[in-house]
């Protein structure tokens, strides 16, 4: 019910923006330092507005603790539940990805410990964190004072090329996975069973991730999928040359299909300050539009962080250089909490059209690809 009050109701998102925030200014008008009421706009905005994160490494990162609280606070990872209150996080994805040289059996394996472990973690904090996968779900239980627990995106690998690995991992909740890595999504771009794998994630509604894929598989997924894509951890390679960040015409072409770029809050890719964390923002809105871009904390996934967002706290920080930059108030939503909400919805869509069209799928590697 709540995905269907979410379609017959525009999301908060989108409307009432100048309204929630018009008297913001007020608030900040007697204050004598410019800083602290920029801070105190940023924590407005998100408090109405939380940020939806598009990748948090933290699964992996509690498998090598022997014991930890995420409601009380944990010291050795970046993010726990007060943490996430702090920076008014409402929704993050918690990564399924496995270290480099897993494959076949051992990585379908590992990847369903990996889910296991994310629903214990759940279970055992109910007071800060719900498991969902929907967008009305999303809402629900950051109504509830709640943020909400999104699974994936996994590897390719973990599907051990059998589309029923595949349904079975959506069954278990998976909403996302990366096209690359595996002899169908490669450097060459998705082969027939790459492309039969996308039509069936389509039909699930589990949504293509590209960052890390190579251009070609980048094009042949835009032009194949009917559903929007995602980039869970890509920046703009105009401003810092790394191989996952994307080229401007990848941007644009991502922006002409309406998918999601959740720029990394890591200072390899986007760079050592919030300041130029901010650049991407900008850079990636002017490309592909404000749409199309979201944020990507990248928190406990063995990354250095720019000076000020060091954790999961810091989002009002990044919230208040883009309103020194002059973002509105609309587009700040769209990038914090609506974009992210606007692509699971879609993708839901995309599943139940393509559900009344096709059967499950019954494909195998060795015929498609043999």
């Amino acid at each position: 019910m709540a995905d269907l009050q979410d379609e017959l109701h525009p999301p908060a998102e989108v409307g009432g923006l100048p309204q929630l925030l018009g008297a913001v200014p007020e608030l900040c008008a007697s204050g004598s330092d410019p800083d602290a009421d920029l801070l105190e706009r940023a924590r407005a905005l998100l408090a109405a507005h939380p940020v939806a994160d598009g990748y948090s490494g933290l699964p992996w990162a509690l498998r090598h603790l022997p014991w930890f609280d995420l409601e009380v606070g944990e010291s050795a990872v970046d993010t726990d539940v007060p943490r996430l209150r702090e920076g008014h996080v409402g929704a993050l994805m918690w990564s399924l990805h496995l270290p480099e040289g897993l494959d076949g059996d051992r990585a379908v394996g590992a990847t369903l410990e990996q889910l296991d472990l994310v629903k214990t973690v759940v279970r055992n904090h109910p007071e800060g964190l719900r498991l969902v996968r929907t967008a009305g779900q999303t809402t629900d239980a950051r109504n509830c004072g709640r943020a909400a627990v999104l699974l994936g995106p996994a590897g390719a690998a973990a599907l051990g090329d059998s589309l029923g690995i595949l349904r079975s991992l959506h069954a278990l909740g998976l909403r996302a996975l990366t096209l690359s890595g595996v002899s169908w999504a490669s450097a060459a771009g998705l082969t027939r069973f790459g492309e039969e794998v996308l039509r069936e994630m389509n039909r699930l509604g589990v949504l293509a991730d590209l960052s890390g894929a190579s251009d070609a598989t980048v094009r042949r997924t835009l032009a194949v999928s009917k559903a929007p894509v995602l980039f869970s951890r890509s920046a703009a390679r105009a401003l810092r040359p790394h191989p996952a960040n994307l080229p401007d015409d990848l941007l644009a072409e991502l922006g002409a299909a309406k998918g999601l770029c959740m720029v990394p809050l890591t200072a390899e890719q986007t760079g050592p300050t919030v300041r130029d964390v901010a650049d991407h923002l900008d850079h990636v809105r002017a490309v592909a539009g404000a749409e199309c871009v979201g944020l990507s904390g990248t928190y406990d996934a063995g990354t250095a962080h720019p000076q000020e967002l060091g954790d999961a706290s810091c989002y009002p920080h990044l919230v208040a250089e883009l309103l020194r930059r002059g973002w509105d108030e609309a587009d700040l939503a769209l990038l914090t909490w609506g974009n992210v909400q606007r692509l699971l919805r879609e993708s839901d869509f995309t599943a139940k059209a393509a559900q009344q069209r096709r059967p499950p799928s019954t494909a195998k590697i060795a015929e498609l690809d043999g």
